[in-house]
């Protein structure tokens, strides 16, 4: 009788009480990995080197959902890209800290500009042509890169089980605006950039824009464990300072952080390409914070909206649907490799024609890039890459009316700017020599990927 009781005792607590309980119930487990991509003063950033910390760190932070047939990982980094190798070399890293294939994981930047960018192929190719490396050193990124790794594997033996999604909006008022303003003819006559001192600029309207800042949650009952978000806009204030900064939307979640700290709160930057804060941003330094309390509001009241739903390991699917981007016509080997020669000396942001070498070489290798689509239940949640245009996320809001979707693009950043076919003919810097490293026909591929994975 005594050990009946016992075991009848132990059973209870280990069907009832333990944490496995309700992962046992549905099956979905979900870890979190959090690490400091702060370069320190000495080290190269895209525009300037670090001179000094400040104080906010950028951080490299994802989860890894556990349970729906192989881990699926998904990173936010507060660098201005990842691109071309230097982005294959951070999915394979995580990919094999979780024991998975590569095409199961998704590496984004959020774009702020005064932060390191990374790419080992335009690294490669400055060393090959006896050019100082400059933005494109890529010891600290392998440091981060490392490390992630590492926080993932850790991570994984603490995962917490799920038993609820959530998912908000709510519009975000004050920060968005085209950057592309056009005149009569359609053509683009001036691009209001991220900071904009002049106020007829300033005046227009807002054009073409995604408002709506949308939140996923992942719950334990009532324990919110991560909070996942997504808004549409180029993340500067300032900057082309030395000292690293998340810039608003870095501020803003750390405020969401502040005020909700049992989760975890990792941003993406949805498909902001042609989208900056320049109606609203002269370009004052307490803008800064003005941006970021208004993007934290609407993270607020997104998460405020939460409808939660029970979620099962079976309502959760990755899928992944590779594309074949074509290079821009203006792309050139013999004529990139002369002007980065001629650029040897030039300052960093020149040295960009670096990754488009290695973006060009990698298409006539036949490389495709993965477009991710994250599935929980009726949320869906598209893994673009490049700074892709707006029209992309409202189309596939469009097309899917009857689901709840999210954008998270600046994946692989080696394509650069993806405009939509039109765009090409309207003129601007986005999709001229200045800003894309492909073409028209991005569009079509790519809105094919789309609509098949949101099939």
């Amino acid at each position: 009788m005594r050990v009946f009781i016992v075991v009848t005792l132990l059973n209870c607590y280990f069907s009832y009480c333990s944490p496995g309980a309700t992962q046992n119930a549905t099956g979905l487990r979900i870890a979190m990995f959090d690490v400091d991509a702060t370069p320190q003063p000495g080290m190269a950033m895209a525009f300037k080197a670090c001179e000094r910390r400040v104080e906010l760190s950028l951080r490299c932070r994802g989860i890894v959902l556990l349970g729906a047939d192989a881990p699926i990982v998904l990173c936010a980094v507060d660098w201005l890209g990842i691109g071309n190798e230097g982005h294959d070399a951070f999915r394979a890293a995580l990919a094999n800290a979780a024991g998975i294939k590569m095409d199961r994981v998704a590496v984004h930047t959020l774009h702020q500009h005064d932060a390191p960018i990374c790419d080992f192929g335009a690294e490669k190719i400055m060393r090959e042509e006896g050019l100082s490396t400059g933005p494109w050193n890529g010891d600290f990124a392998r440091d981060v890169i490392q490390r992630a790794a590492v926080a993932l594997r850790e991570c994984l033996p603490m995962a917490e089980p799920v038993t609820h999604v959530g998912f908000g909006e709510a519009r975000v008022d004050g920060v968005a605006s085209n950057r592309r303003i056009k005149g009569p003819e359609g053509r683009v006559r001036a691009v209001r950039y991220s900071k904009c001192s002049d106020p007829a600029l300033r005046a227009e309207p807002e054009g073409v824009i995604d408002p709506v800042v949308s939140c996923i949650s992942f719950w334990n009952d009532e324990k919110p464990l991560a909070v996942l978000s997504y808004y549409a806009c180029h993340p500067q204030s300032y900057y082309g300072t030395t000292a690293p900064s998340p810039d608003f939307p870095g501020i803003a979640r750390f405020m969401r952080g502040q005020s909700l700290p049992e989760a975890l709160h990792v941003h993406f930057n949805g498909a902001g390409g042609n989208i900056a804060a320049g109606k609203y941003n002269d370009g004052g330094h307490d803008n800064r914070m003005i941006l970021a309390l208004r993007l934290a509001d609407g993270m607020k009241r997104a998460f405020d909206a939460t409808q939660k739903t029970t979620i099962m390991a079976a309502d959760v699917t990755w899928r992944t649907e590779p594309v074949a981007l074509q290079p821009a016509p203006y792309l050139d080997e013999v004529k990139l490799r002369e002007e980065l020669k001629e650029l040897k000396d030039a300052p960093y942001l020149y040295l960009r024609r670096a990754d488009r070498l290695a973006f060009l070489l990698r298409c006539k290798a036949g490389h495709r890039i993965d477009i991710g689509c994250l599935k929980l239940g009726s949320i869906r949640v598209l893994h673009m890459p490049g700074e892709l245009f707006v029209e992309y996320q409202l189309a596939a809001k469009a097309a899917r009316p009857d689901l709840h979707i999210s954008m998270a693009a600046y994946g692989d950043y080696g394509p650069a700017y993806i405009g939509t076919a039109t765009a090409y003919n309207e003129g601007g810097y986005e999709t001229s020599g200045g800003g894309s490293s492909v073409g028209p026909q991005a569009e079509g591929e790519l809105m094919r990927a789309i609509r098949k994975l949101l099939e």
